[in-house]
């Protein structure tokens, strides 16, 4: 990877995004997820904790390789293949344009008028209940969504394509796609995903902390309440089921001067979370507004941090 390579990637992702006529490699990953799972869910001699170990080896190591392949083969034929594909590829592990567009549909929603719409374009990027959230709800959990993704679909693999190039960003998009499908603490996923959500707990507990401190040096920039963007970061960046999600939550809240958690319905049942920050001011739409902001902003410096690295370390 090359201060270069990087740069396009990034652009590239803020030009294009994910193409809806293309296969996303997180999509396939999961399918291949949901094969295996199958697979070893009729598997009659292994328990499901052994199982789950099995599974995340089994979808991480196959990532890693077959990404180095491609990359490698590529370059192969011929060197200007091999880095238009190397962009390629490291543009697909990055979500900053897909993160604003997915959010950006809600707020659109709302812009005109329709509630409905609203919560029905949210639901497709949140995991919890939103047929009877009401605006604020709405922007609550946009915000959360846009600070929490902001490090697991920006920072971290751009931590990883620095340190690792497309090979180790995919194996890491692969251990956030097996979390999201299957590192679930309920009866059905317990056993099966405990092993993927306690590696998705340690590939992003270093991204999520380098997460939060680029929201507060942003929060500077940008003139908001980077004071309190640190404050609340260290007070209530553990008050989240994950060690890591809290920590962009809580330092987002803290530059906004709004306060996120609280109240939360999934399938049915409502979930009283800790909350996180202070409500200092209520949330409308501006907030997400800034949220947007910050997470370019923090798109931008974690661009130029890895490309300095890179240049150095070359």
């Amino acid at each position: 990877m090359t201060p270069t390579i990087f740069l396009g990637a990034y652009i590239t992702d803020i030009i294009i995004g994910d193409p809806r006529w293309f296969s996303h490699p997180v999509v396939i990953i999961g399918k291949f997820v949901r094969f295996l799972e199958d697979k070893f869910r009729r598997c009659s001699f292994l328990n499901e904790k052994k199982s789950g170990i099995i599974l995340w080896f089994a979808v991480v190591i196959p990532v890693y390789f077959i990404a180095w392949g491609i990359v490698k083969g590529c370059y192969f034929i011929n060197p200007w293949f091999g880095a238009i594909i190397t962009i390629l590829l490291a543009s697909m592990t990055l979500a900053t344009r897909s993160l604003f567009d997915e959010s950006r549909v809600v707020i659109d929603a709302l812009n005109n008028g329709n509630i409905v719409e609203a919560r029905k374009n949210l639901s497709m990027i949140v995991g919890r209940d939103t047929r009877n959230l009401s605006e604020e709800e709405i922007l609550r959990a946009v915000i959360e969504t846009v600070s929490e993704n902001l490090s697991d679909g920006i920072i971290a693999p751009m931590f990883y394509l620095a340190i690792g190039g497309v090979p180790l960003a995919m194996a890491y998009k692969a251990v956030n796609t097996l979390d999201s499908m299957v590192g679930y603490k309920n009866e059905r996923y317990g056993d099966i995903g405990w092993f993927s959500a306690k590696m998705d707990d340690i590939w992003n507990w270093i991204p999520s902390r380098l997460t939060g401190l680029i929201i507060i040096i942003v929060a500077f920039i940008l003139r908001l309440n980077w004071r309190d963007s640190w404050k609340i970061m260290q007070r209530d960046g553990q008050n989240h089921s994950s060690p890591n999600s809290g920590i962009p939550e809580a330092a987002a809240a803290g530059a906004l001067a709004i306060q996120l958690g609280g109240k939360i319905q999934y399938f049915g049942e409502v979930t009283n979370k800790p909350t996180i920050g202070e409500k200092i001011k209520e949330i409308d739409r501006d907030d997400v507004k800034k949220a947007w902001i910050i997470m370019f902003f923090s798109s931008l410096l974690m661009t130029f941090v890895c490309m300095a690295v890179l240049w150095m370390v070359q």
